[in-house]
């Protein structure tokens, strides 16, 4: 599809809904419940305001940033999301090659369609590897043995799936991988001991999400720590005290994130969560979000409120039913060039020059309207 004439992000979710099945568009863009979440993630952005500064030297913009030690050319990565062949036949593969093409980084999946080492056989890239943890402990150790093996360099452990949310529109559309498709880093389910998931691709998603483990535990950062030298980030983070617990358990970095309004109905967006996990992080660990960017301008709101980077999910998926490749280039480099247009208008010629006076908040705005008195009695 030529992709020219499409001007932002939000242009590609239509184009993909007329590709993809109703089963696959639903299950890609449906949330928990009421889907108050799903939407609040997106609204949220807008009761955030940024400052112009003028007269500021833009005329040399910088947009690298370092992740855990390793350069990327923005600060805009690519979260994990599952079954990408279901958007695309080419799935992760073309995926994985469009992040590397843009110079930024791909988080990959545990639930992907094509496996660890197809992906890094794609060729250089920076890519970590998003893990649940299941109750087979076995498993989730062969998982991470096989990252590292295949060039990962970090393993980003999702913690909010204790159970998975209510996703209506999967129970109504009776919602099963199409046929012919498989879970492709579980083809092998002789590590589960379940002989109907392992010759039954359908099967094995249900048979994987009913083997998530409701006792985990931050005790568990530290065991997954005992079997991989690669840094863990915990993603679902979402209060301070939650921040504090995977620092204190070892963690090397923060996403937070709601999963993208699947889980939880009815939470805070992950921008109104944002800040406070960042003033409990102190500096110690980088911290990143996830939910609802679909904007420039919204990146540079997460980043001056103390994100290191953001994370895109849906819209990486859309880009990929409407254009393969080309589509996920083309909301990577969409989001980038808004991104360094906005920045040019606040006067923040790069990455570091960005900061918390950019940006007014509701809660700044409160201040401002409410005597101090009122606002100590809150």
């Amino acid at each position: 599809m030529d992709m020219d004439h499409i001007t932002n992000v939000m242009e590609l979710e239509p184009l993909a809904k007329q590709k993809l099945s109703k089963v696959v568009y639903d299950y890609y863009a449906s949330g928990a419940e009421d889907e108050n979440t799903l939407k609040l993630n997106r609204f949220a952005f807008e009761h955030y305001r940024l400052k112009p500064r003028v007269l500021v030297d833009i005329s040399d913009q910088d947009l690298r940033t370092s992740i855990l030690g390793h350069e990327i050319s923005m600060p805009i990565m690519i979260a994990p999301t599952a079954m990408h062949k279901m958007a695309h036949h080419e799935g992760e593969l073309a995926t994985a090659r469009a992040a590397a093409a843009t110079g930024t980084a791909m988080v990959l999946s545990a639930h992907a369609t094509s496996s660890i080492e197809e992906v890094a056989s794609t060729g250089p890239g920076l890519r970590f590897f998003q893990l649940y943890v299941y109750r087979n402990r076995a498993l989730v150790a062969q998982l991470v043995k096989r990252a590292e093996r295949a060039g990962y360099t970090a393993i980003v452990l999702t913690a909010d799936a204790p159970r998975l949310g209510k996703r209506e529109a999967d129970v109504k559309n009776r919602f099963q991988m199409p046929a012919g498709m498989t879970l492709k880093n579980f083809e092998d389910l002789g590590a589960v001991s379940s002989e109907k998931a392992s010759t039954n691709p359908a099967l094995a998603s249900l048979y994987l999400a009913s083997q998530f483990d409701p006792s985990l535990q931050w005790k568990d950062v530290r065991w997954l720590q005992s079997v991989t030298s690669l840094p863990i980030l915990v993603k679902g983070v979402m209060t301070a005290a939650d921040a504090k617990l995977a620092i204190s358990h070892g963690a090397k970095g923060i996403i937070v994130s709601n999963h993208g309004g699947r889980q939880l109905d009815h939470t805070q967006a992950t921008i109104q969560a944002l800040e406070e996990v960042v003033l409990a992080a102190d500096g110690r660990v980088p911290v990143f979000l996830d939910g609802g960017v679909r904007r420039g301008t919204d990146v540079l709101k997460a980043l001056a409120l103390g994100a290191k980077a953001v994370l895109v999910g849906r819209p990486v998926l859309y880009g990929l039913a409407s254009g393969g490749q080309a589509g996920v280039e083309k909301v990577l480099t969409m989001l980038k060039d808004e991104l360094e247009l906005a920045m040019a208008l606040v006067g923040c010629p790069s990455i570091k020059d960005i900061k918390r006076s950019c940006i007014v908040t509701p809660t700044d705005r409160l201040r401002e309207a409410m005597p101090s008195s009122k606002l100590a009695r809150l």
